[in-house]
């Protein structure tokens, strides 16, 4: 899909402090940035940020980062709570946006600064010789790994049956621990009753595309 530049949103981004694009703002500062110690939960590709909003909102007692490396994306979540805002709806101060790239996220976490990683609907990136992008390959998990806190979480869904079995694949070598895994979320009654979607999956499951999930621990 070809991303749409919007005018304006990369000075809009950069002036809204809710945002960040510097670890200097960051890295072992979270504590300060929301004003308590709490657990904190970083989504990695939050798109138009209707999952990491939803969550913010679900556990008020939970810190949460949405990742978003394009501005012309990040911008529609920062529009989305302005909205809620102005209609006098419920608006969760327990969230914040950095924009970066994902393999750039140890300059903005200290070592075992995170809790959890939701990994949601990333590009599959479907040329082999293409794997080492995918957020899901050992490479990146190693990444991963050092921002999470000894046996963090990463939770991972997709309708990609490739991408989901190239993801499983890639847990042993990695050296990560598999505590759950479906290739039909939707049909597991018990995994469903705290499933927040994202549009992307509302939009997949209508079609009728079953989706996949695994939730993983960090053993490094």
């Amino acid at each position: 899909m070809r991303l749409r530049n919007i005018p304006g949103a990369r000075e809009i981004v950069a002036q809204d402090e809710r945002c960040f694009d510097t670890g200097d703002e960051t890295a072992g500062k979270w504590s300060g940035i929301f004003g308590r110690k709490a657990q904190l939960m970083a989504e990695i590709g939050m798109g138009k940020g209707r999952f990491i909003i939803d969550m913010a909102l679900k556990h008020p007692d939970i810190d949460f980062i949405g990742v978003e490396r394009y501005e012309s994306v990040m911008i529609k979540a920062l529009q989305k709570l302005d909205r809620m805002k102005k209609e006098g709806g419920m608006v969760p101060d327990n969230i914040r946006f950095i924009r970066m790239d994902a393999a750039d996220i140890g300059v903005f976490f200290k070592p075992e600064e995170l809790d959890r990683i939701y990994l949601n609907f990333s590009d599959p990136w479907p040329k082999e010789r293409h794997a080492k992008r995918r957020l899901e390959s050992r490479q990146f998990l190693k990444i991963f790994g050092h921002v999470l806190k000894k046996e963090g979480i990463i939770e991972f869904k997709t309708d990609n049956t490739g991408l989901f079995d190239f993801a499983l694949s890639e847990l042993e070598p990695a050296g990560w621990e598999l505590l759950y895994s479906t290739y039909d979320l939707h049909s597991d009654p018990e995994a469903m009753k705290d499933n927040v979607m994202t549009e992307y999956e509302e939009k997949f499951s209508s079609k009728g595309n079953k989706i996949c999930k695994y939730i993983i621990r960090n053993n490094c």
